[in-house]
């Protein structure tokens, strides 16, 4: 009796060791579960869109640069325009211009934050002495670019083509002109200055223009 009680006992132990290695237990795996990483790319917004368009160009700049000739405001500056890089509107006479460049120092560093202040005649040679048409300021953005929608200026007795223009850099204002190549009328404007001269393509559409604000900020 005694015999059977242990030869069954054994059979169940048998058993029960049988079962136990037949089964596959999971576990965790040492190693570190695999991950990928994703850059995510998101859309531009306008003002990105526009930073990005305006920096296109390397600065064209030699150090050490010469500063910027400073020249008359002129009659026709108001205060307080807007802020506004679109100046050319619907409507508004003139070839239409993008102009594009940076505010630097005479050692060729990008300023960022640099306040560009523009105004100007429309196509015909005509100001807007009541509003703020073809008036606008901006800041360059963290590259020290810049980008400036308008209109080519027209003549007007006594002046060539120009735009007056003010930047700001660490409080310090410098106000001047920006002429245009090939106009006839440049050398008999006693305002003209050949070192203010915009790179102009007119193979584009609309007309692409490039100049690069050389500010002493010693």
């Amino acid at each position: 009796m005694m015999f059977r009680m242990r030869l069954a006992a054994a059979t169940v132990l048998a058993v029960l060791i049988a079962g136990c290695a037949g089964t596959t237990a999971v576990t965790p795996s040492a190693s570190p579960v695999a991950t990928s990483t994703v850059t995510a790319t998101t859309a531009p917004t306008a003002s990105s869109a526009t930073a990005t368009q305006a920096t296109t160009a390397a600065i064209s700049c030699t150090a050490p640069a010469q500063p910027l000739v400073e020249l008359t405001e002129g009659p026709y500056y108001k205060a307080n325009p807007p802020q506004n890089a679109t100046l050319r509107t619907a409507g508004v006479a003139g070839t239409p211009l993008t102009l594009t460049g940076y505010v630097v120092s005479t050692s060729c560093q990008p300023i960022a934050g640099a306040k560009l202040d523009f105004w100007q005649a429309d196509g015909n040679g005509n100001y807007d002495n009541s509003g703020y048409t073809l008036r606008g300021w901006q800041l360059t953005d963290a590259n020290g670019a810049y980008r400036l929608e308008t209109v080519i200026p027209g003549l007007y007795p006594g002046r060539t083509e120009h735009i007056h223009f003010k930047v700001t850099v660490n409080g310090k204002t410098y106000t001047s002109q920006l002429f245009f190549p090939g106009v006839s009328q440049n050398e008999g404007d006693s305002i003209y200055s050949s070192r203010m001269l915009v790179t102009l393509n007119t193979s584009t559409s609309p007309v692409t223009g490039t100049f690069t604000f050389v500010v002493n900020t010693a």
